[in-house]
């Protein structure tokens, strides 16, 4: 698998808006929940967790959008209406990994909300979930996940 080269930069559909990321991601995953498939118009959404630190917009202002709820939070360009990132707890944002410069590197290590998931969609991930992992599993995972990626 190829490796992440850092600082990663990205940008979103229109190029309004643009980040950078100097850290490796936490965990990549996949979720096939239905609002997923509904934001990202596809079976799923792609996405790596960043240390919340280590991620930075370098040009423009997002808006939030999709569910109003204050530990969720979803990110669009207000320009192309694209969905760009997710604040889900106060220590990482969950970034669209194909708006990534260079997404190759990602492959999702996870899938959640599988018992939504449409038949074909097929990840490869090492973990599924029917829903979303509880937050000792998510840690575990993490954790997994970061030995993995150091012998890479």
């Amino acid at each position: 698998m190829p490796s992440l080269a850092l600082p990663a930069l990205g940008h979103f559909r229109c190029g309004a808006i643009e980040f950078r990321v100097s850290a490796p991601p936490l965990l990549t995953m996949a979720c096939h929940c239905r609002g997923c498939q509904r934001m990202s118009a596809s079976a799923f959404s792609l996405s790596a967790a960043f240390p919340a630190p280590a991620f930075e917009l370098t040009r423009g202002e997002p808006a939030i959008g999709g569910l109003r709820n204050p530990e969720l939070r979803h990110y669009f360009c207000p320009a192309c209406m694209s969905w760009l990132f997710t604040r889900f707890l106060p220590t990482f944002v969950n970034v669209r990994a194909t708006m990534l410069d260079d997404a190759s590197w990602c492959a999702p290590y996870i899938e959640t909300w599988t018992r939504t998931r449409l038949p074909w969609a097929q990840t490869g991930a090492v973990h599924r979930f029917d829903e979303f992992p509880t937050m000792d599993e998510f840690q575990s995972l993490i954790g997994e996940f970061q030995r993995s990626w150091s012998r890479t």
